[in-house]
């Protein structure tokens, strides 16, 4: 498709290249203004459920840690050796 999209834009080389951006860009905002925002009203992304019985509780390792355990905490001078 590439090839076949280089081929048929007119001028040289650097007008190839100015005119590829320019289509690129233009694809872009299309995509913005007019697709995305014309999915985003068919699609059900704002209705979602969830039902808090069904969630796990949190793992242990997102638990809050004890203060003896805290990274921040200067070491005792018994545990340097």
């Amino acid at each position: 498709m590439y090839p076949w999209l280089w081929r048929h834009l007119p001028g040289g080389t650097p007008w190839k290249v100015v005119s590829a951006i320019v289509l690129v860009a233009a694809v872009i905002v299309l995509l913005m203004a007019v697709i995305f925002p014309w999915a985003e009203t068919t699609l059900p992304f704002l209705q979602v459920t969830v039902d808090q019985s069904a969630t796990p509780s949190a793992p242990a390792s997102l638990a809050p840690a004890s203060p003896q355990a805290s990274p921040t905490s200067p070491a005792s001078p018994t545990s340097r050796r």
